[in-house]
């Protein structure tokens, strides 16, 4: 039986000329076709206008991004800006892009971007989640809105969701220029991946899962084939009564229509396991992270262990949101708990 990923739970395996009143009806219909034509046009240029394609480089890197800009945006204006980080396997036209979009039409700047190694992001190998380029990602996007003419940069902030939590949380401390952190159903790659759910794994189960990681390298050194893992289950099959929340809703999210992209492969480098077990989100938080800190999470979520573990290490100002009722997927799309998020993140984001 191959070794079981303990933060997620899943084996690991490589796998269209009479003036009739008919005619007129038909004109006037043809001419509302037209006049919405028009409108859907427009609104597509205005969309066009207010997020931007661009890029910026992590090293070699080439990181694709969309710049959120607020609906009174002006060229002559100084705004705070925020930095997004996705989920891990996720990208950013997904729940990351819909908070944008949301907290852009507040006044914020946020550029929200593929992380190296994903989506139309560049680098190889791909699939890689390194929890330290993911970092770096993040400081590199603050590099960029430092650039903008548009962007006060002594007020900018960073937020993530799920995975893209933790790592906002890990830049923030040493990231001065995030001067606030905000997380959605945060959880911390590093501690996540060497235990489960806030349960640490015992270190003999994660010492063989580092002797397999091993192995995979040498084999890929040798010139086997890569081998990737499911971030979440990848088919009805695989979830039953056991399963999880967090891994059951996210098949419904990552998997279905519901939030499926096709640039979220929803998979991750097996050999990535060795970059997750070195990393900690949360060790410097008690020392490091000064800068007011918000957590959000579901009551129902079994990620909210995580943030309630941040919430205790932190010294600093520091507030857990509780949005009762939701779990932690819920937290991506479901409106009325989406729409609790970003009011207090509107309100906590102020602070800039």
């Amino acid at each position: 039986m191959p070794p079981t990923f303990p933060y997620l739970e899943i084996d690991i395996q490589g796998k269209v000329s009479s003036p009739s009143p008919r005619v007129d009806i038909i004109s006037a219909s043809a001419n509302h076709d037209r006049r919405n034509a028009r409108r859907r046009a427009k609104a597509e240029k205005e969309a066009e206008i207010m997020v931007r394609t661009v890029s910026f480089r992590n090293k070699e890197v080439e990181i694709a991004a969309h710049l959120h800009l607020p609906d009174d945006f002006s060229e002559d204006e100084k705004y705070p800006a925020l930095v997004g980080i996705h989920p891990a396997g996720g990208v950013k036209e997904q729940t990351i892009g819909a908070y944008t979009k949301r907290l852009a039409a507040q006044g914020f700047v946020t550029v929200v971007y593929d992380s190296s190694y994903q989506g139309e992001s560049g680098g190889e190998p791909r699939l890689l989640e390194d929890p330290t380029t993911r970092v770096e990602d993040a400081r590199c996007a603050a590099d960029f809105l430092t650039t903008l003419p548009f962007v006060d940069h002594e007020r900018m902030g960073v937020f993530g969701i799920c995975a893209g939590g933790g790592y906002a949380i890990s830049a923030a401390q040493t990231e001065r220029r995030f001067k606030a952190v905000a997380t959605v159903s945060a959880a911390p790659m590093g501690e996540g991946s060497r235990g489960f759910l806030g349960h640490m794994s015992p270190v003999a189960e994660q010492i063989g899962t580092l002797e397999m990681v091993a192995g995979q390298r040498t084999a890929e050194a040798r010139g086997d084939a890569p081998l990737y893992a499911p971030f979440v289950p990848e088919t009805l099959e695989e979830i039953n009564e056991n399963t999880p929340d967090l891994l059951r809703e996210g098949y419904d999210y990552y998997r279905t229509p519901r939030g499926q992209h096709p640039n979220s492969k929803g998979r991750f480098l097996l050999t990535s396991m060795d970059k997750m077990f070195a990393f900690s989100a949360f060790d410097q938080i008690p020392e490091l992270l000064t800068q007011p800190m918000l957590l959000i999470a579901g009551s129902k979520a079994d990620t909210k262990v995580f943030s309630d573990q941040a919430y205790k290490l932190s010294n600093g100002p520091k507030e857990l949101f509780v949005v009762e009722d939701a779990t932690h997927i819920a937290m991506y799309d479901v409106p009325e708990y989406v729409d609790q998020a970003i009011t207090k993140m509107v309100t906590f984001f102020a602070v800039l």
